[in-house]
């Protein structure tokens, strides 16, 4: 992320790559790209974070991938998200709405009177 902006909670970076191979199958970079476009540049994950997290989701067997040639001609392995992958997506989507919700109720609270 760029600097100044707060660290990812454990598990979000995660999330947010199996949400965007989730819209197409795509390489790293594209990946990276797509997830800045999203966000508006409130998100700008760098290589040193982005690739081991691609490995650990492909180890986990939640995204599968495959060399092929990109939109340069180079070759360039392509992610895209396995059954097991769309599983974990959903459900930690749902705990995400969850978590949000209760940050909100929080949130709104109006301050008490001693």
């Amino acid at each position: 992320m760029a600097e100044g902006k707060p660290d990812f909670l454990k598990g979000t970076l995660e999330l947010l790559i199996l949400k965007v191979v989730a819209l197409g199958p795509r390489h790293g970079y594209a990946i990276g790209q797509r997830l800045q476009q999203i966000s508006e540049d409130y998100f700008q994950i760098h290589q040193g974070s982005l690739y081991p997290a691609l490995h650990r989701l492909e180890e986990r067997g939640w995204l599968k991938a495959e060399w092929k040639a990109s939109e340069t001609g180079r070759e360039a392995k392509f992610y895209s998200l396995t059954k097991k992958g769309q599983r974990k997506m959903e459900a930690e989507v749902a705990h995400w709405d969850e978590l949000c919700a209760a940050v909100r109720l929080v949130l709104g609270a109006e301050q008490q009177e001693s």
